[in-house]
């Protein structure tokens, strides 16, 4: 159960990924940068953290997905980038490779695990 706990936090960090890239290109003023740098900041310390507990290149490779899908989706539905049918399909496939990536790392390789 440790573990769940542990992936929640690579998806939180994943998280404040597209929120800080967003900032990359979208902030303006002394403020935005600021809540971009601690986005950035929360973002790697919060994949760190997860990484000493698990895999590091799949926790990293999961952070990158999750991180890029959502930059992808945001910029769709928040910026009004242009749908695109493949785009969407191509993010599909992406997340089917970061789930298998997760769903074949053995639970012997984590790290701590009996």
């Amino acid at each position: 159960m440790k573990n769940n706990s542990e992936w929640l936090k690579v998806v939180g960090a994943a998280v404040f990924e597209v929120m800080w890239v967003i900032g990359l290109k979208h902030a303006a003023t002394m403020w935005e940068w600021l809540i971009t740098v601690v986005a950035i900041i929360i973002s790697f310390y919060v994949m760190i953290s997860a990484s000493t507990k698990l895999p590091v290149g799949t926790v990293y490779s999961v952070f990158v997905g999750l991180g890029t899908a959502g930059t992808v989706v945001a910029d769709m539905v928040l910026f009004g980038e242009p749908f695109k049918l493949m785009k969407l399909v191509l993010v599909v496939i992406l997340l089917a490779g970061v789930i298998g990536l997760k769903m074949v790392t053995k639970e012997a390789e984590v790290k701590g695990a009996s």
